[in-house]
């Protein structure tokens, strides 16, 4: 388990809005993620949540591109999980979905008006860790993710223009 993971004390969200893209894909635990990361936000007092959907791990990167080109946000919260499997889709995808989503993050930080891109894609190796590492009244990745993009958010427009 992370012990340096964002406090919620870093960083305010007021004012700022946000977007969370989750996957439909192992959806239990993503829900759970997504409980935890509009809670989060909630107690942070974000001034907007939008919530959107794809179907899985794969379509993040592009569904929040295209989120972050409509604009009026000030970070992306990206959710999702992959449980491994007897083949390598597992590790093809966590490949993929990492690489994209660095890409997408990058660009938003280098941005005239910036944008925060938080990962909060858990790659697990059994279900039972998902739920553990998901569990808003546990390990609560969904708000972690949610807290590192407040962060980010705040970071990235402390540097100006």
């Amino acid at each position: 388990m992370s012990t340096n993971s964002p406090s919620a004390a870093a960083s305010s969200a007021e004012g700022l809005r946000f977007a969370i893209v989750a996957a439909r894909w192992n959806g239990e635990i993503v829900e759970q993620l997504l409980e935890g990361a509009q809670a989060a936000l909630s107690r942070q007092k974000a001034a907007e949540v939008r919530v959107y959907r794809c179907a899985g791990v794969f379509e993040l990167a592009p569904l929040a591109a295209r989120v972050a080109r409509k604009g009026g946000i000030d970070g992306i919260v990206t959710l999702g999980c992959l449980i491994r499997g007897g083949t390598d889709h597992y590790r093809v995808l966590c490949d993929a979905v990492t690489r994209s989503l660095s890409a997408l993050a990058l660009e938003g930080g280098t941005n005239p008006r910036p944008l925060a891109v938080s990962f909060g894609v858990l790659t697990c190796e059994t279900p039972q860790q998902a739920q553990e590492r998901a569990d808003p009244r546990g390990a609560d990745k969904g708000g972690e993710a949610a807290l590192a993009c407040v962060e980010q958010a705040r970071a990235l427009a402390a540097v100006g223009d």
